[in-house]
């Protein structure tokens, strides 16, 4: 006994001064972004009053239409539908394009180069791509885009510019489309294949690859208008040209929408100081959470928004407060699926009370018999009480809360959170919507948890999985307790 605990001494304080280490970066990452925040006049962004709407252009309009669209074989030929119905104009921005994507796949497929080709030669298409990394062992290099480029736009009349305001190794990672100023398209789906095909069903059949869980959102009505006027923005800051005023949008529906934006500081001439609009979101919604937090991301990897998440688990502002993520077994670039600030708030969890089990993390993979690929979660959602619901392309990550062009959608119309809510449990559950608790914390409780725990039982002991939920290990990996702070920082996605 006395060699065994001898044995264990080194490893523990090797943990500890790990996890020192990583505690170190995340103060020093959070008093940098407090000092340039502060410096820029930003600083409500990182310390925003308890919910309600971000404050400053464009505020929240009334009189909106919204459809979520959930995984690419609803996204996508929906895209498809729209741009065949400009008459005027259509405008993309994108993280990068593939010129041979196909929208839509049943019969024959709708390539994305030739459906904007064809509308080319009758109106107005512009493509506004990032330049790529400027170093070339990043992808996409700023070769690889201009290649692209010339793919897309060889032997048609579609405009592609390709813009490098970057702040140094950060990007533009926002997806959007806006369609004769009538509807806009604002989500996570990006129109390629690079790093994996996003044209996935619900169902997520096995394909012997990596699988591919996303969303976007097709909006009607008045939102439209601040979706455009970004776009009209940044063409100007790159091209020196100005396009058409905007075409305001009537009134088409009963729901309040919000667009916010990440634009860093010293990017763009138009905005000089920044916009840090989604992370105030974020936190607004975030501190006002009483009963339970539903998160599909990306990147869980801002210390930020960690900060908040922690009071929650710690502090519960409700007896059977929740909190669910979803996230991908692995994040681009990342080995270990519990680093970072997952493994604090699951040390933040065991703290608190060792039988509430308040956090849950999951992921997803499709499986064959014996075989399961996972399922890449790259939806960028958010969930709180059931009256709060954003989708965009913003990861919870240091780029995209502080160094990216990102955009995303607020909403505070309590159905459609709902109705997104159950959507996504029944395709996550593999349930009928009907047969979802109509109270979420049960639905966690009863149907999240279980099935969770039993596919990583399984995953664990080598058998067959029987079920596409899967619960990430709830072992805090102290060894990579850096890694998440530092990736954040350095890794896009």
């Amino acid at each position: 006994m006395l060699l065994k605990t001898r044995s264990r001494f080194p490893s523990r304080l090797f943990f500890a001064a790990e996890r020192s280490f990583g505690d170190q970066v995340s103060r020093q990452i959070c008093s940098h972004h407090e000092r340039r925040l502060q410096r820029i006049g930003w600083e409500r962004a990182l310390h925003p009053p308890v919910g309600g709407w971000a404050v400053g252009e464009p505020p929240a309009r009334p009189g909106n239409a919204i459809d979520v669209l959930i995984d690419g074989a609803q996204a996508l030929p929906a895209i498809a539908a729209e741009l065949r119905q400009a008459r005027s104009h259509v405008h993309l921005t994108g993280w990068y394009f593939s010129p041979d994507f196909a929208l839509e796949r049943d019969g024959d497929a709708v390539v994305l180069r030739n459906l904007l080709a064809e509308l080319a030669e009758r109106l107005d298409v512009r493509v506004l791509a990032w330049a790529g990394a400027p170093l070339p062992f990043f992808r996409p290099s700023r070769g690889d885009v201009r290649k692209m480029r010339e793919r897309l736009i060889s032997h048609t009349k579609i405009r592609c510019e390709l813009d490098p305001k970057e702040r140094p190794m950060h990007c533009h990672h926002e997806k959007t489309i806006v369609i004769d100023d009538r509807v806009a398209f604002v989500g996570g789906i990006d129109l390629t294949s690079e790093s994996g095909d996003r044209f996935d069903h619900s169902r997520h059949p096995p394909r012997a690859s990596v699988g591919w869980h996303d969303a976007s959102s097709r909006i009607e009505g008045p939102a439209v208008g601040d979706v455009a006027e970004h776009f009209r923005m940044r063409w100007h800051e790159v091209t020196g040209e100005t396009l058409a005023p905007t075409r305001p949008s009537v009134r088409v529906g009963d729901v309040e929408l919000q667009i916010v934006r990440t634009v860093p500081e010293h990017v763009y001439a138009a905005t000089p100081k920044g916009d840090f609009r989604i992370l105030e979101s974020y936190k607004r919604a975030l501190r006002a959470a009483e009963r339970f937090i539903y998160i599909e991301n990306q990147f869980l990897w801002s210390p930020e928004i960690e900060v908040v998440l922690r009071e929650k688990i710690s502090n519960p502002p409700h007896p059977d407060f929740r909190l669910v993520l979803l996230l991908p077994s692995k994040p681009n670039t990342g080995a270990d699926d519990t680093r970072g600030v997952l493994a604090n708030l699951i040390e933040a969890d065991k703290e608190a009370d060792a039988d509430a089990g308040r956090l849950l993390a999951c992921t997803l993979f499709a499986r064959s018999g014996p075989l399961a690929d996972p399922i890449y979660v790259h939806a960028k959602i958010g969930i709180i009480d059931d009256n709060w619901l954003t989708i965009g392309s913003a990861n919870l990550n240091e780029h995209s809360l502080f160094n990216d062009t990102e955009m995303n959608v607020v909403s505070h119309d309590a159905d459609l959170a709902r109705q997104t809510r159950l959507r996504l449990w029944s395709e996550h559950l593999e349930l009928p919507i009907e047969q979802i608790p109509p109270d979420p914390i049960q639905a966690i409780d009863d149907f999240w948890k279980p099935i969770s725990e039993e596919q990583l039982e399984r995953r664990n002991a080598g058998r067959p999985l029987s079920h596409r939920l899967v619960r990430l290990p709830h072992v805090s990996r102290r060894s990579a307790r850096a890694l998440g702070p530092v990736s954040g920082i350095l890794v896009d996605g």
